[in-house]
């Protein structure tokens, strides 16, 4: 997505848009090519759930075609990256020099260290799925269908997304999730509490704090699955879903600094000035973001520095986490941003409907907001996410109430 984003902003920047012909800078036409080892178009990561839960057929998560004359390579794997001669190549022998380097390179799945986890040939085995790109999608879309026992292991965003698709389509899905509750790095436990109750009135069967440690498989097929406790699960599918880990190989064996990411500054440099690092794979201030909207706004400041605009920097994102479940009834919705959780001395607003399934909470600190999150009802949630963005001094002129109940025309 990062990518594709890039592509997008550096052509647009190449045909001046927004501005007179008199005004555009003169510069040098960038050549631009792109080298993708997923074979296929761009796509949106982020409705990948909504593809496996049958809402929405593959094209309509196509993002925008490259610009003409963007050379785009797709299933192109780069295995080396010669910063001296400005080369890189990929797995098939073909190399392509560079004047600026951009890394992309995005995040792999975390796979958990269970025994049985792989066949003898290293390979997972069949039924066992992470959920990372489209053609896990597409293979798990392959492989549900209703009455499938499926277990998803992990209950963060993407294992809560997984567990509602897979039960959308008919599946007896189990979510195995380790924490002691789900998505315990967005949500307080009361807004836990409710997507759990969500889930169960999918159908879903959601242990907490639960570990598995154990894959049985027989003639090369998930069969089980062997919790910590020694209680086994019977599978036919199972979805890895623990987290992300920043793509680092590539810069690693480049010699480029790296860290938990690929470290980069402002004008989102590597330590080699000729390469460039955006996305799940990029560190900035210390900060790996592995969401979209940090994603998409280093591919814009970057496409404004490459196209001339030597004032074009990334300072950060302060981002904000929604998601929307569909299910029996209408939509579930929740939002999340900052701080959840408050720390002495904070100030804390919330209101709760346990009838209707809605939530709202505030963290403000030193008359400023600082985090929040809301589930079922999202009408508040432009306006406190312009406060808390702004970072500015809340108004003394009314009670912070009026922070949950008035939509700030949002």
């Amino acid at each position: 997505m990062a990518a594709a984003r890039l592509v997008h902003q550096l052509a647009a920047a190449a045909d001046g848009a927004g501005s007179p012909a008199s005004a555009r800078p003169a510069r040098r036409p960038l050549r631009v090519t792109v080298l993708a080892e997923e074979p296929h178009p761009p796509y949106n990561r982020v409705l990948l759930a909504e593809v496996l839960a049958g809402r929405y057929p593959t094209p309509v998560i196509a993002l925008p075609a490259p610009a003409a004359g963007v050379a785009w390579h797709g299933g192109a794997r780069v295995v080396h990256i010669d910063r001296a001669a400005r080369r890189v190549r990929c797995a098939d022998g073909r190399e392509f020099g560079y004047d600026t380097l951009v890394l992309a390179t995005g995040a792999n799945p975390v796979l958990p260290p269970l025994r049985g986890l792989f066949t003898p040939d290293r390979r997972l085995p069949e039924g066992m799925h992470a959920f990372r790109t489209m053609d896990d999608c597409l293979g798990l879309s392959r492989a549900v269908r209703p009455g499938v026992r499926a277990i998803v292991i992990g209950g963060g965003l993407l294992g809560v997304s997984a567990a509602r698709a897979l039960a959308a389509r008919g599946a007896q899905v189990v979510l195995a999730q380790q924490a002691e509750r789900l998505m315990e790095r967005q949500l307080d436990p009361n807004a836990s509490r409710l997507v759990l109750r969500h889930l169960e009135d999918l159908g879903v069967e959601v242990h907490t704090e639960c570990r598995v440690r154990d894959v049985r498989a027989v003639g090369g097929a998930v069969r089980s699955v062997e919790l910590a406790d020694g209680y086994a699960l019977d599978a036919d599918l199972v979805v890895l879903a623990c987290g992300v880990r920043p793509r680092t190989g590539p810069a690693a064996q480049a010699g480029l600094a790296v860290d938990k990411g690929v470290l980069v500054d402002d004008a989102l440099r590597t330590s080699d000035p000729h390469i460039h690092a955006i996305g799940d794979c990029a560190q900035h201030d210390g900060t790996v973001y592995g969401l979209a909207a940090p994603a998409l706004e280093q591919a814009d400041a970057l496409a404004g520095f490459l196209a001339g605009d030597e004032g074009a920097r990334y300072t950060g994102t302060r981002s904000l986490t929604r998601l929307t479940l569909t299910g029996p009834g209408s939509p579930f919705d929740l939002a999340a941003f900052g701080e959840t959780e408050a720390r002495p001395g904070d100030d804390v607003v919330q209101l709760a409907d346990a009838t209707r399934g809605t939530y709202r909470k505030v963290v403000v600190r030193d008359d400023r907001l600082v985090g929040g999150v809301l589930v079922g009802e999202l009408g508040t949630v432009g306006a406190l996410a312009r406060a808390w963005e702004g970072a500015e001094p809340l108004p003394d002129d009314g009670p912070l109430l009026h922070l949950l109940t008035n939509d700030g025309g949002s």
